[in-house]
């Protein structure tokens, strides 16, 4: 006989996702065309979920401590941590509320699970957040918890924080990883014809990794350093650690490429699991 309320909970269970965040406020300028796509993969994530999430925790590349700590605070601020943009992207807002009681579960969880953790109940949203969630959850009605990615985290260890928040995922908890599938500043930012080519290499590594049998993902995830071009496309590794939590939170769901552009010349893309 078929177990109606377990197929139920695999039914609504929510996915996770790997949601690239963009330049700085780069949605909210006139920046033609260059944004465009990922804006409108941003936008529709929504309409891709089984049901509207009870609350959403997510890992940005911009909080690093020394080790996982979790927004608790019931209407965390925003935190304008980029530089040198137009006057009016210091003025957006967006009013999620926190959750301080999914804070302290997130941190049982963790603790259950052998990491420590803290919370922080003055931390506000970085733009890692706030800018991609502006479009993706316009509404800002659903509670929002922000998971910091502890310094020098091996993607292995952040794995480990995805495993552990696993659970949440049955009781309609959106878990998102924001960060960027290519991070190399200094060569995004001109033209550069040798780091085109190399961030298209990495990316395809990266997604035949992301859609390998999950235990294989794993292995693949966790050596993600010895991919082609890897340390060029990701001089430092904190844009690529929130796809390491989502990976980890993924358990066995199969994961694909859900979003793919090519944005001033580099492969950037997006993922899902389950």
């Amino acid at each position: 006989m078929t177990d109606i309320s377990a197929t139920k909970v695999d039914v609504e269970r929510q996915p996770v996702l790997f949601i690239p965040h963009g330049g700085g406020p780069c949605f909210f300028m006139d920046w033609p065309h260059v944004w465009d796509r990922m804006g409108e993969h941003l936008r529709g994530i929504g309409k891709t979920l089984p049901r509207r999430p009870s609350a959403i925790v997510v890992m940005s590349a911009h909080w690093e401590t020394d080790r996982p700590t979790v927004t608790s605070g019931k209407a965390p601020p925003l935190i304008y941590d980029y530089y040198g943009f137009p006057e009016h992207t210091y003025a957006l807002q967006y009013p999620a509320p926190g959750s301080p009681v999914l804070a302290n579960q997130v941190r049982r969880l963790l603790e259950r699970a052998g990491i420590a953790g803290d919370e922080d109940d003055q931390r506000g949203f970085d733009h890692g957040v706030f800018i991609p969630f502006m479009l993706a959850f316009p509404e800002a009605d659903i509670p929002v918890v922000e998971l910091s990615l502890p310094h020098h985290a091996s993607a292995e260890d952040v794995m480990k924080i995805g495993r552990a928040l696993e659970p949440l995922r049955d009781e309609n908890v959106l878990l998102v990883g924001a960060g960027m599938s290519y991070h190399n500043l200094r060569r995004f930012l001109r033209p550069d014809a040798e780091a085109d080519r190399q961030s298209i290499q990495f990316d395809g590594w990266l997604t035949k990794a992301v859609e390998a049998a999950p235990s294989q993902r794993a292995l693949l995830l966790a050596s993600w350093e010895d991919a082609p071009c890897a340390r060029v496309c990701h001089p430092e590794a904190e844009h690529l650690m929130p796809l390491m939590f989502v990976a980890g939170a993924a358990g066995i769901d199969p994961g694909s490429r859900d979003y793919s552009d090519t944005v001033m010349g580099k492969a950037l893309s997006g993922f899902r699991f389950g």
